[in-house]
C-alpha cells in the first residue's frame, strides 16, 4: 500500500509540474493521460488491473476534483465530514461520527482542496482572513473552514451535506420526525401567512425543516431568500430570488450582510422574505423591517433550546444592534412573530419537531407563549431509542390569519 501511494504521489506531480499543458485537457484526455502513466509504471511494481484503476481514480479526484474527500462526497449516507488537519478526518454516517482511514498525503494539498472550494464561490481564506463560510459549486453543501493562526492543529474544513432532493414533509412524517395533525395545521399556517421563526441546535434540521416547509407557499407568489452561503432548495416557486452575503475581501468589494440584504429584499416587492438564519444584528430587521410592515408569511431560523429560550436570543441579538428598550423589543418580536416551532436531536440521535407554540402577545412585560404541539416520550421507551409523538396539547388562539385566508380552522 505503501508503493501504491508513492506511484499516485509521483504520478501527480509529473502532472501538476506541468499543469498549464493538463488544464488544457478535457476529463477524458487527462484519464487517458494517467492511464498511460500507469502503463509505464506497471512493469517495474507489477500493477494489478485493479490496482491501476483505483490508482487511475485518485489521481483524477486530486487534479479535477476534491482529491481524497470525493469519495466521502460520493457515499449519500454521509451528512458531515469533519477535517481536523490533514490526518485526521471523521464523517458523521446514520447519525454516528466515525473516523476514516482517509488522510491528505500533506497540508498544502489540504489547503489546495480548501482554496478549490473557497475560490469557486468567489471567496477567500487566508492567514488575514482566517475564517470563512462557502459551499461547494453544485452539490451546494456547507463548508467552514479555519486556518491557522486561529486554527493550532492544522487547517479545519467542515463540511454539511444536504439532499440532492430536498426532504419533503411526508418523508418527515415516514420517519417519525412529525405527526400527520401537525404537518395539516402547519400546511394552513404558512398558506395563511403566519411569521414562523425555526429554533433548535446545531444539526437538529432546521434547514431541512426548512426547505419542507416551504413547499407549501403558493406557487403564484414573489419569494425572496436570504442566506449566509446559499442552502435552501425551494421548488415549485418561479418568481424566486436568491441572495447570497459577499466576503468583505472579495475583489476589494465591500462588505454585504444579511442586513444589507434584507434592506434590499424590502425595495424587491416580495410576498415573503426567508432568511436562512439570523444569528445577530439582523434579526432587528428581519423582525421589525420584514415580519412587521406587510410581508406577512415569512420564515427564518435560529439557534436556540427551546421556543421560550428562543425569545431570549432574539432580544439579545436586537440588543446588539440598537439601544432599544426592552420593552420595545418584546412588543415587536410578540407582533412579529406568529409561531416559533422547535426542533431536536434526541439521545437516539433522531430528529423531531418537539414544540409547536403560538405567540401569544404581551403580559405583564413578558411574551406568552401558547403551547400547541409537544413531543411527548412514552414511558416504557427504551434508553437507546426514543419512543414518543407529538402532541397535540392546545389550539390556536390568533385566528384571523386563518379565516382572512378562508381556510378552516379546526379547534
Amino acid at each position: 500500500m505503501h508503493e501504491d501511494k508513492k506511484i499516485v504521489s509521483q504520478i501527480k506531480q509529473k502532472i501538476m509540474s506541468d499543469m498549464k499543458f493538463a488544464e488544457e485537457l478535457s476529463e477524458e484526455e487527462l484519464k487517458d493521460l494517467i492511464s498511460m502513466y500507469l502503463l509505464e509504471k506497471e512493469e517495474s511494481y507489477s500493477l494489478t488491473l485493479s490496482q491501476r484503476k483505483q490508482m487511475g481514480k485518485e489521481i483524477f479526484d486530486a487534479l479535477r476534483k476534491y482529491d481524497i474527500l470525493q469519495d466521502l462526497l460520493d457515499d449519500e449516507e454521509i451528512t458531515e465530514i469533519m477535517v481536523n488537519g490533514p490526518e485526521h478526518i471523521f464523517v458523521e454516517k446514520k447519525g454516528a461520527i466515525e473516523r476514516v482511514k482517509q488522510q491528505f498525503e500533506s497540508t498544502e494539498m489540504l489547503l489546495q482542496v480548501i482554496n478549490q472550494i473557497v475560490s469557486s464561490c468567489n471567496r477567500t481564506v487566508n492567514e488575514a482572513m482566517p475564517i470563512v463560510d462557502a459551499r461547494i459549486f453544485g452539490s451546494g453543501a456547507r463548508v467552514n473552514v479555519v486556518l491557522a493562526p486561529i486554527a493550532l492543529n492544522g487547517p479545519i474544513l467542515t463540511i454539511r451535506r444536504f439532499p440532492s432532493q430536498p426532504i419533503t414533509m411526508e418523508k418527515l412524517k415516514e420517519i417519525g420526525a412529525i405527526t400527520e395533525e401537525a404537518i395539516v395545521f402547519l400546511q394552513k399556517a404558512v398558506k395563511a401567512k403566519y411569521n414562523i421563526l425555526i429554533s433548535g441546535g446545531t444539526g437538529s434540521g432546521k434547514t431541512t425543516f426548512l426547505n419542507a416547509l416551504s413547499q407549501y407557499i403558493p406557487s403564484d407568489e414573489r419569494i425572496i431568500t436570504i442566506e449566509d452561503s446559499a442552502e435552501l432548495q425551494i421548488l415549485g416557486i418561479e418568481n424566486l430570488i436568491r441572495m447570497e452575503t459577499r466576503n468583505v475581501y472579495v475583489e476589494g468589494g465591500k462588505l454585504i450582510s444579511i442586513r444589507d440584504l434584507i434592506k434590499t429584499s424590502l425595495r424587491m416587492r416580495p410576498n415573503r422574505i426567508i432568511v436562512g438564519e439570523v444569528r445577530g444584528e439582523e434579526a432587528l430587521d428581519m423582525i421589525g423591517s420584514a415580519m412587521n410592515c406587510g410581508h406577512d408569511g415569512s420564515m427564518s431560523s435560529a439557534h436556540a433550546n427551546s421556543a421560550k429560550d428562543m425569545l431570549i436570543r432574539l432580544e439579545n441579538m436586537i440588543l446588539m444592534s440598537a439601544e432599544i428598550p426592552v420593552s420595545a423589543i418584546r412588543r415587536q418580536i410578540a407582533s412579529g412573530i406568529d409561531l416559533i416551532i422547535h426542533l431536536g436531536r434526541l439521545r437516539d440521535k433522531s430528529r423531531k419537531v418537539l414544540e409547536i407554540v403560538e405567540v401569544k402577545g404581551i403580559e405583564d412585560e413578558q411574551i406568552m407563549l401558547n403551547p400547541i404541539f409537544r413531543f411527548q416520550e412514552n414511558k416504557e421507551t427504551k434508553k437507546d431509542k426514543v419512543e414518543g409523538s407529538l402532541v397535540k396539547v392546545g389550539t390556536l388562539i390568533h385566528t384571523y390569519k386563518m379565516e382572512s385566508a378562508g381556510l378552516e380552522f379546526e379547534e
